[in-house]
């Protein structure tokens, strides 16, 4: 539950500060006679994020179990790469996304009606989808749906109310610090879904080896302890994994997540750019995007 609570806080977070600086900016060069185009598209996002959530549910049943194996598998590893995109994604493109999101509103209003509303569901379907597929996989590998499913809501609940309080300018996060300790602890769960994944493609013989652990880890945390179940549910520990199991899951945190600690160092290498006397700074909503540039920090302006 508590996975999926923050993955549901992140993700929604990420699209929470989207419409915000849609709707921001919008407000800005005055044009608020299309924020119903905008809501509209906003909210298509959602029922295609809760369509693709329902299809993952319920569309397997009509297939047999080895098909219902190799597709849970796919998914999963689906999943897997889609969140490992977006983390390294977000940190390299954040400090643009207001820039691009404006620009492209900006292209929108001049030409079809249309346009607006495709912004919306654009900008949040992507992050609805990515929530969909990745709560499904880990609420696969954890085994608790209804547990899953609660968490991942409480977690979107819970970004809609921060992204509003920033928005209005009445909290202030440190996002840099937020989106790195959080991509961290996507990397882990990944980890774990990448294991499991691997183990449905065993189970259903596309992937050799399954039914013969590398180890056993169950004299010291099964999974019918509370810190196993913990671990399960968290990270999709499972205390007697296979061979291909464990060397996926050790393989893929040995490599990205020093690959995203030196990619966050070379984005804090890079000097903020200085702002002139003659261009404003940016809203704070805007800048809420911007992982790069903590929400907190006040840009100085030159005399």
């Amino acid at each position: 539950m508590l996975a999926n609570y923050l993955i549901g806080l992140r993700e929604g977070l990420e699209a929470g500060l989207v419409v915000g600086v849609l709707i921001a900016y919008v407000g800005k060069i005055g044009r608020r006679d299309v924020l119903p185009r905008l809501w509209f598209g906003i909210g298509l996002a959602v029922a295609l994020s809760l369509a693709v959530g329902a299809i993952l549910t319920w569309g397997p049943y009509g297939l047999s179990f080895q098909a219902q194996e190799i597709l849970g598998g796919v998914l999963s590893i689906l999943a897997v790469a889609l969140v490992t995109w977006m983390i390294f994604w977000m940190s390299a493109h954040a400090a643009g996304i207001s820039r691009e999101l404006r620009s492209k509103v900006d292209a929108a209003l001049a030409g079809s009606t249309t346009g607006i509303v495709a912004i919306g569901v654009v900008s949040v379907g992507r992050e609805g989808i990515e929530t969909a597929l990745f709560v499904w996989a880990n609420v696969s590998s954890s085994g608790d749906a209804l547990l899953g499913t609660i968490g991942a809501v409480l977690g979107i609940l819970t970004a809609i109310v921060i992204a509003y309080l920033i928005y209005r300018g009445l909290v202030r996060i440190n996002l840099t610090r937020f989106f790195k300790w959080t991509g961290l602890f996507l990397i882990l769960v990944a980890a774990g879904v990448l294991a499991y994944a691997v183990g449905e493609l065993q189970e259903a013989g596309v992937l050799p080896g399954w039914g013969t652990a590398a180890f056993s880890l169950a004299a010291v945390a099964s999974l019918s302890t509370w810190y196993g179940a913990l671990l399960g549910g968290l990270f999709g520990y499972t205390p007697e994994p296979t061979w291909l199991q464990f060397g996926a899951w050790l393989g893929y945190l040995a490599i990205v997540t020093p690959l995203f600690l030196l990619h966050l160092r070379s984005r804090r290498s890079v000097a903020p750019r200085p702002v002139s006397s003659t261009e404003s700074p940016p809203a704070s909503s805007v800048d809420a995007t911007d992982p790069a540039r903590p929400a907190s920090t006040t840009v100085p302006r030159s005399q």
